[in-house]
């Protein structure tokens, strides 16, 4: 693969989590293997890769045009990749608010609903620390 490509893997399973990486990869067919290579190479190794903006502001700009332009399935797994781009809830509130004044309130409203859903299951799935 591509000097790209591996530098795009390395940053998808940075922000995406290897667990989320590996089970798209273990989906992966000869039908969209190059759709993932071309997503690979060009959102995740050369968009996500720069460091013009940090990870941080990157993530809270893919929850609004996700949320602005209504692909809303993409959500849960980009809240879920917060937990390693730096984004808090309040960013992404705030990135979801800027939605509802530029793009609609029911984009961002259902937006909100997921992003919701998403960071209940994941402080209920979360590793408990702590002992008694």
């Amino acid at each position: 693969m591509s000097e790209r490509y591996e530098k795009g893997m390395q940053v998808r399973r940075s922000v995406l989590g290897d667990a989320h990486v590996n089970k798209t990869e273990a989906q992966k067919s000869t039908f969209d293997e190059p759709f993932q290579q071309m997503i690979t190479e060009t959102a995740w190794g050369n968009i996500w890769a720069n460091d013009r903006i940090t990870q941080r502001e990157r993530s809270m700009l893919t929850l609004a045009l996700l949320a602005a332009m209504g692909n809303f399935e993409e959500i849960p797994m980009h809240i879920r990749a917060t937990a390693n781009t730096g984004a808090s809830k309040q960013d992404v509130l705030e990135a979801f608010q800027h939605v509802a004044i530029y793009a609609g309130v029911p984009r961002a409203n259902h937006a909100i609903k997921l992003a919701k859903q998403t960071y209940a299951d994941m402080e209920q799935n979360a590793p408990q620390t702590g002992g008694r």
